[in-house]
C-alpha cells in the first residue's frame, strides 16, 4: 500500500469495511471453514481462497461506486432500471430472513455456554438483545464495538493456531483419508462457498454504512477503498486461519461435528481449549459468542437499511422518513426469522446448510448486478472497471454459474 494513502487514512475513517468484516467473520469463518478442515484437512484451503478471489470484485462495488457517485448501490440499480432494484429487493428479503435465522441460532447455540436454555428462547433473547442494540444505539454503537470484537477474535484464533502448529496437532490419530470430492460432498461445498467470506449482497450494506458513516466526517474515495480491502482481507486470511484450526485440531480424529447446536458449540470450544488449555474455555466461549452475535447484529442492520433504502427509493421518497420504519423492518425480519428457527427445532447444520446454499444460488444474480452497474454510463468512466477488474469478475461469474449447475445436477440426482 503507497505511503500517501496510509497517512491519509487514520482509526477513525475505517468502520464501513470493518463492519463487512464483522458480518462475514460468523458461521461461514466459525462453522463452514473450520467444519471443512475437521472432516478434510487440507484439501479446500485452495477453494477457500479462490471463492474469496474471484468474489472480490463484486463485494468491492460497493465501497467504489458510493466513493465514485456519493449514491449507494441500490440508486445505482434504479439508474439501471426499476426491474434492477425490484429483483435486487425480492432476492434481499428472502435472505433477510433465512440469514437472520442462521446466524440468530448460532448464536443462540453458543449462549448455551452460559445459560441452561433451550436453544428457541436463547434465540429470542438474542434477537431482543440485538434489536435493543440498534434502535437505541444506532450505528455509532455497531461501530465502535465492533472494532474491538474483531481484534479480539483475531488474536485469539492466531494464538490457537499457532499453538496447534507447535504443539503439532496435524498427526491424525485415525487414519481417515476423506475425498472432500467426491459427488456426495458437493452440497457442502456450495453451501461453504455461498457464505464465503459473506453473501454478495452484503456489498449493498457496505455501500449504505459508508454513506452513514460520511454523515459524521468526510471520507475520501481512497480511504474508502483502503477501508474496504483491509476489512476483505481480514476476512480471506481468517478463513484460512479457521480451516487451519479444524484440520490441525479435529481432522483425523474420527470426531465429527454435531447437527445439534449445543452439542456444536461445546465442540467448537473445544478446538480453542484442548490447544490452549481448559482453564481458557470460557474465555475463548464469550469471545465466539461477541463474535456471532455482533454477526447477527450486523446482518439486522445491513439487510434492514437495504430494504428500507430499497422501499424508499421505489416509491420515490428519497427524504428521510421517520427511523419507525427501519424499526418495524428490523421487527419483521427478527420475527420471521425466528420462526425459522423454530422450524427447524434446533438443528444448526441443517438450517446453517440451507442458508448458504441459498445464498450461493443467489449469488449469481447479486454478482451479475454489480458488474452491470460498475460498467455502466452511471458511474464516471475513470471510476469504472477496467479490463483487469471486467476480466476477474467474468472469471468469477463462470466460477460461480458452473458451480451452480453442478449443484443443481447434484441436487437432482442424489
Amino acid at each position: 500500500m503507497p505511503k500517501n494513502i496510509l497517512k491519509s487514512v487514520s482509526l477513525a475513517s475505517l468502520g464501513p469495511g470493518i463492519l463487512m468484516a464483522a458480518a462475514a467473520i460468523g458461521a461461514s469463518h466459525l462453522v463452514a471453514a473450520t467444519r471443512a478442515g475437521a472432516e478434510f484437512g487440507w484439501q479446500l484451503v485452495w477453494l477457500v481462497i479462490a471463492v474469496n478471489i474471484v468474489k472480490y470484485p463484486f463485494f468491492a462495488a460497493g465501497a467504489r461506486y458510493t466513493a465514485a457517485t456519493n449514491n449507494s448501490l441500490l440508486q445505482g440499480y434504479l439508474n439501471q432500471g426499476r426491474g434492477y432494484l425490484l429483483l435486487f429487493t425480492g432476492l434481499n428479503t428472502i435472505a433477510a430472513i433465512a440469514s437472520t435465522a442462521g446466524v440468530c441460532m448460532l448464536t443462540a447455540a453458543l449462549l448455551t455456554q452460559f445459560i441452561p436454555l433451550t436453544i428457541d428462547i436463547l434465540a429470542l433473547i438474542v434477537l431482543l438483545s440485538c434489536l435493543l442494540l440498534l434502535i437505541l444505539g444506532h450505528y455509532r454503537w455497531l461501530d465502535n464495538i465492533t472494532k474491538v470484537i474483531m481484534l479480539i477474535l483475531t488474536i485469539s484464533t492466531l494464538v490457537a493456531v499457532s499453538l496447534a502448529l507447535s504443539q503439532q496437532w496435524g498427526a491424525p490419530t485415525v487414519t481417515t483419508n476423506a475425498d472432500a470430492w467426491q459427488w456426495a460432498n458437493i452440497g457442502f461445498l456450495v453451501a461453504m462457498m455461498g457464505w464465503m467470506p459473506a453473501p454478495i449482497e452484503v456489498s449493498c450494506w457496505n455501500s449504505v454504512w459508508l454513506l452513514e458513516k460520511q454523515k459524521t466526517q468526510t471520507i475520501s474515495a481512497k480511504q474508502a477503498v483502503f477501508d474496504f480491502n483491509l476489512g476483505y482481507l481480514t476476512t480471506a486470511i481468517l478463513a484460512v486461519v479457521f480451516l487451519a484450526l479444524g484440520a490441525l485440531v479435529m481432522y483425523g480424529s474420527g470426531e465429527q461435528f454435531s447437527q445439534s447446536g449445543a452439542l456444536f458449540a461445546s465442540q467448537l470450544i473445544d478446538l480453542y481449549s484442548n490447544v490452549m488449555g481448559e482453564k481458557s474455555r470460557y474465555l475463548i466461549a464469550l469471545v465466539a459468542l461477541l463474535c456471532i452475535f455482533s454477526t447477527t447484529v450486523t446482518v439486522i442492520d445491513g439487510y434492514s437499511r437495504t430494504l428500507d433504502m430499497a422501499w424508499r427509493l421505489l416509491n420515490a421518497k428519497q427524504d428521510n422518513l421517520a427511523s419507525s420504519h427501519l424499526t418495524l423492518i428490523m421487527l419483521t425480519i427478527s420475527s420471521l426469522g425466528l420462526g425459522l428457527i423454530l422450524f427447524f427445532k434446533g438443528a444448526l447444520l441443517p438450517l446453517l446448510e440451507f442458508v448458504m446454499i441459498l445464498a450461493f444460488m443467489t449469488t449469481v444474480i447479486f454478482a451479475w448486478l454489480n458488474l452491470t452497474l460498475m460498467t455502466s454510463k452511471h458511474i464516471p468512466q475513470h471510476h469504472r472497471y477496467g479490463f483487469k477488474m471486467q476480466l476477474l469478475s467474468w472469471v468469477g461469474l463462470c466460477y460461480l454459474v458452473g458451480f451452480a449447475l453442478l449443484f443443481l445436477v447434484w441436487y437432482l440426482t442424489k
